[in-house]
């Protein structure tokens, strides 16, 4: 039990478990905007390719975890958030994670191919080559930006599951445009919409840690922004970013397909998508290096930025599949996120001042 145990750990599954939510929320979007009756029928279907894009999603992001930590077996016995992993404490080798993680890779890849289609598979193949290949094996611990760039590997599900969604989809290697034109039109701006705010959103959320523990980093030779820029340089591109996802955000409706500028689902939906990434935006903006650090080492402010960048890539998630339903999930969706900030905003201000009821 405990090797099994151990082989389940190398795949990360926490880490895994979210990235497939995003998938299925993608999922969930693509049927609700498709069927304009969904019925049981309908139902059914959706609940198989989710399980269908969970399984695959699962055995691809694990498997690529299972490589990178046979690639960071020298460096994480040092690191004491990572001193506690399969390898490091001897419960398996690293010959054998690494044959496990190519395996369950492999596998992965062959069930989007006969589950799902060619696309879903194609894009799954890349998120496991780019961050084996491109994110641990060169950048990780050769440039700052290896967060910035390794997040790509990370902003894929959506896509995936997009694509396990639609039917007919299919490579085509007559020309490279043919090629490009079928792995990139999924009939929809959604699943790009929903990567590209992950890939933004990524960046200020990382280093909103880091700006607190990237000493270990700094330790074992991997670049983080704070250690090798400065926390004031940190701040400047974690705003930067904050800035393109409140841009990004009122470009939302857009991904609906469909909608007019005067159409009460697209004001709804960008109007909650904007509040939101204001508020998210609004917490890095907040953030003060100068501030003293509690108990546990952290920036108080910094902390606050990495909880709510949690908080508010879930809601948006949540908004979109129900605004995938029509006005009436807009409605609920923008009710939602003011309760969640609400709630949020009064309990800071009751740590900050405990005589706040």
């Amino acid at each position: 039990m405990r090797t099994i145990n151990s082989y389940f750990a190398l795949t990360k599954p926490k880490v895994v478990v979210l990235l497939q939510i995003t998938a299925l929320c993608s999922v969930l979007s693509h049927d609700l905007l498709e069927g304009s009756n969904f019925s049981l029928v309908q139902i059914k279907e959706s609940l198989t390719t989710m399980i269908i894009v969970f399984i695959g999603g699962y055995l691809t992001a694990g498997g690529a975890n299972s490589i990178n930590m046979w690639y960071d077996r020298d460096i994480d016995p040092i690191m004491g958030r990572t001193a506690n992993r399969p390898i490091p404490v001897g419960d398996i080798s690293a010959a054998n994670a690494l044959l496990f993680g190519v395996f369950i890779s492999i596998l992965g890849v062959i069930w989007f191919t006969i589950m799902a289609n060619q696309i879903a598979a194609f894009w799954a193949t890349f998120s496991i080559l780019f961050y084996v290949f491109i994110y641990t094996i060169w950048l990780k611990r050769s440039s700052v930006q290896n967060i910035v760039v390794g997040g790509i590997a990370g902003s894929t599900p959506p896509v995936i599951g997009w694509a396990a969604a639609t039917d007919g989809l299919v490579i085509r290697n007559e020309s490279l445009y043919s090629f490009l034109d079928s792995i990139f039109s999924l009939g929809s701006f959604m699943p790009w919409f929903l990567f590209i705010l992950i890939f933004l959103w990524t960046p200020p959320h990382f280093w909103a840690l880091a700006l607190y523990r990237s000493e270990e980093y700094e330790k074992v030779g991997v670049p983080m922004m704070p250690g090798v820029k400065g926390p004031r340089r940190t701040l400047i591109e974690m705003k930067i970013y904050s800035v393109f996802i409140v841009l990004l955000s009122f470009l939302s409706p857009i991904a609906l397909g469909n909608l007019e500028y005067n159409d009460h689902l697209f004001l709804i939906f960008s109007s909650t998508t904007g509040i939101l990434s204001i508020w998210y935006a609004s917490t890095v903006f907040r953030i003060n290096i100068n501030e003293v650090k509690d108990q546990t080492g952290r920036i108080p402010t910094a902390a606050r930025s990495f909880w709510v960048s949690m908080i508010y890539l879930a809601l948006i998630f949540i908004v979109v599949v129900l605004a995938s339903i029509g006005l009436i999930g807009g409605i609920i969706g923008v009710i939602i996120s003011l309760i969640v900030i609400i709630r949020n905003q009064l309990k800071a201000k009751k740590q900050i001042n405990p005589f706040v009821t």
